[in-house]
């Protein structure tokens, strides 16, 4: 994938997302032109027998000393606020959990790193569909409104906070609707897809953006997102208007879906093709 020789990929987290990665890793990635040089994971014991254990690292903090030319973050919003921008000084960087972005302080400190190491931001789009076309839209100025609904059944949730006391009321209870930037931090691992929306249109972002979260006892085995977007009116009064909905199987009570899972390694591929260049992007 690179003249210079295969792209140096890190990742870190080893959860499902994770272990996907990095079994693909090591299975394609000599044929890809990419080579995994270490995986670490906030409990090493997670990766015995399963990770060699000289691609084991043990300390986030030494990351460098593996030389990546890509780190995958597929943990939690967390390592993003605490070590994005140290991991931008040696490496790009594939931002698996966007939710950190509603951070401002956080966003700020990823682009000043971009900027002063010369390293990439890249965002996987996860499970937001029609990604191209909501940028596209929104670079035109055509953008009105957009709202994402995030449908599961409630084991499908990692809550925190105020969020993490409600309760379904009925077969189907809407647990928040407001701007995703409300929504983050108290469902970092629920909103990525929400994040990623706020970052594809930027006219709306983070405050302009409705993300609905939805707690469906029906949902057993699946996730469910509709996108709505809206433009502004035209000369016949009538506005342009979008409205997909996406099935995604899910095993009971796990946060990330099968198609999701197929959907980064795509971002991940995507980003190891594309110029390394200051800044956030959606892949």
């Amino acid at each position: 994938m690179a003249d210079k020789g295969p792209w140096r990929v890190g990742v870190v987290g080893y959860g499902r997302l994770g272990q996907s990665l990095v079994s693909r890793l090591l299975a394609q990635g000599p044929e890809l032109g990419l080579e995994l040089v270490f995986v670490w994971n906030r409990d090493p014991g997670r990766m015995a027998g399963s990770v060699p254990p000289s691609l084991q690292l043990q300390k986030l903090a030494a990351l460098g000393e593996r030389h990546p030319d890509l780190v995958v973050e597929v943990a939690h919003p967390k390592i993003i606020h605490e070590s994005g921008a140290q991991i931008l000084r040696h490496a790009n960087l594939l931002v698996g959990s966007p939710s950190a972005l509603s951070d401002q302080t956080t966003e700020r400190q990823l682009l000043e790193a971009s900027q002063h190491w010369n390293h990439a931001v890249f965002v996987a789009r996860g499970a937001l569909w029609g990604t191209e076309d909501i940028t596209r839209l929104d670079a035109a100025g055509d953008l009105r409104s957009l709202r994402v609904t995030m449908a599961t059944h409630p084991d499908g949730f990692r809550l925190e906070g105020p969020l993490a006391a409600a309760h379904s009321t009925g077969p189907r209870t809407v647990l928040y609707e407001g701007p995703v930037r409300g929504l983050c931090p108290f469902a970092p691992r629920n909103s990525n897809t929400m994040a990623a929306a706020a970052l594809a249109a930027p006219s709306l972002g983070f405050d302009g953006v409705t993300a609905v979260l939805v707690a469906d006892l029906s949902l057993t085995d699946m996730h469910v997102v509709d996108v709505e977007l809206s433009g502004h009116p035209g000369p016949t009064g009538r506005s342009f208007a979008v409205h997909t909905h996406r099935e995604n199987p899910a095993e009971p009570g796990a946060v990330t879906g099968s198609a999701t899972v197929t959907a980064f390694w795509r971002s991940l591929l995507a980003c190891c093709q594309l110029p390394s260049r200051p800044g956030i992007h959606l892949c």
